[in-house]
């Protein structure tokens, strides 16, 4: 597409005779020298896509700037494509409204990336495609028919992995070398995607053995409340669910633990950046770019009722050393092996 519009602003004539041949010589070289990509994307204007997020760009940046590579990618060069951001800055209530103005926009696709954005753009319309990229159960949450055959208007990357939960509890375990029995799992009710981790977790510490004490929180007045009852209640260890809320306020999470010196596994590598301990989960970043290999694909006319879902397979362990050493955790040489760490 780029490039015929190129060659057609390089090929004016201004003699009106020869009109005709210039109209054949334009198809001709519109069908040998315009890009498959533009061949399968007949559309006229920029395509303009609405990101619909829960917390606002800024909180992980990587993420939208892997989504951004992927659409450079894919052949969309800067310019040639518009991002609608609509963020609900950490208040999942309001992500509704947020999309029904997408919808008013008209845009051509939505990118609502997290299980409570899907679930917002998914009730504001049945006919703008929707990708997703860090959904856990896009079936149990109504977004998907089937992982192969998704069936409406949402397909996307999930990070669905069974062992996942098993996993976290485990690796905590060991950074603690064995000595983790009681756990608490810190979730807000109103993500359906922390509801779906924290039911994994729960049944994941039923199986190896962990007594897991669910803790609710809906603000960040309730993540302090949270962290003084965990330490005055003596647990070893707790899972930090990832989400609107908690990825909101992640820095003040890994502020909180480090004050109340209690060992957390997150569920997403930017708390341990911001200082957290330790975490084990998909590469968001990398889910963010297969997220816009979908964009491209319904941008060139496949409906997304075709595309299969795709399952998260690349994971990370991700340890933060400083944070191991302020509490006095030395990590075992099997974690050492596995774990991308940061200072």
């Amino acid at each position: 597409m780029l490039q015929f519009r190129e060659i057609k602003k390089s090929m004016r004539m201004t003699d009106p005779s020869v009109e005709p041949r210039r109209a054949a010589l334009l198809s001709l070289l519109s069908l040998c020298v315009a890009s498959p990509a533009a061949l399968a994307q007949p559309r006229s204007k920029t395509p303009r896509i609405g990101v619909l997020e829960g917390m606002p760009p800024e909180v992980f940046p990587a993420r939208f700037a892997a989504f951004k590579e992927g659409l450079r990618a894919a052949g969309y060069a800067d310019g040639t494509v518009e991002l609608v951001y609509r963020s609900a800055n950490g208040k999942l209530d309001g992500l509704p409204a947020l999309a029904a103005e997408l919808v008013r926009l008209d845009v051509d696709l939505i990118l609502a990336a997290t299980t409570a954005a899907a679930v917002a753009a998914r009730d504001a319309t049945r006919k703008i495609p929707i990708v997703f990229a860090v959904v856990a159960d896009p079936i149990g949450a109504r977004l998907v028919e089937s992982l192969p055959r998704p069936g409406g208007n949402l397909t996307g990357v999930s990070t669905r992995n069974t062992d996942v939960a098993q996993k976290r509890l485990q690796l905590l375990g060991g950074l603690l070398n064995g000595k983790a029995s009681r756990v608490a799992v810190v979730f807000n009710p109103g993500d359906p995607s922390n509801v779906v981790g924290a039911k994994l977790i729960g049944e994941a510490g039923r199986t190896l053995g962990f007594e897991v004490s669910p803790v609710e929180v809906g603000s960040r007045e309730d993540l302090e409340r949270a962290f003084v009852r965990m330490r005055s209640d003596g647990l070893d260890g707790v899972v930090v669910a990832a989400g609107a809320l908690t990825d909101t306020h992640g820095r003040f999470i890994a502020e909180l633990a480090a004050r109340t010196r209690i060992p957390a596994m997150y569920g997403a590598p930017e708390f341990v950046e911001a200082g957290g301990l330790i975490s084990y989960s998909a590469s968001f970043s990398s889910n963010y770019r297969r997220a816009a290999a979908y964009v491209d694909r319904i941008l060139r006319g496949t409906s997304p009722a075709l595309l299969p879902v795709e399952q998260s397979s690349e994971l990370e362990l991700v340890i933060n050393r400083s944070t191991a050493a302020a509490l006095g955790l030395a990590i075992p040489p099997s974690l050492q092996v596995q774990a991308r760490f940061v200072d």
